[in-house]
């Protein structure tokens, strides 16, 4: 015996969805039936869950560039700064690097 699952998703998601497998060569319900099995088959999600960890690596405009260089300058005069060991081994550990 077969069950039906019913959910509720926004217009724009069900239209993007169904293109993206469309376009890998299934169907949206498939493609849920798949994520359903990986999960059992993982006992749990079938991918990482984690929260997105803003990028600071972002484009930004010369201006804005020029302006937090600026500042550094400003800081570094103050002897506010740290070693590139210390930024370095932050960075690791705060994106997993």
């Amino acid at each position: 015996m077969a069950s039906t699952i019913q959910i509720r998703v926004d217009d724009e998601l069900k239209t993007k969805s169904d293109q993206l497998f469309k376009e890998l060569g299934t169907d949206t319900t498939t493609a849920i039936r798949m994520f359903l099995t990986q999960a059992v088959a993982n006992n749990g999600f079938p991918f990482e869950i984690k929260r997105r960890v803003r990028n600071p690596y972002v484009a930004m405009s010369e201006e804005d560039i020029l302006e937090k260089l600026e500042n550094s300058r400003k800081s570094a005069a103050q002897g506010k700064y740290r070693s590139a060991e210390s930024f370095v081994s932050d960075m690791r550990e705060k994106y997993g690097l």
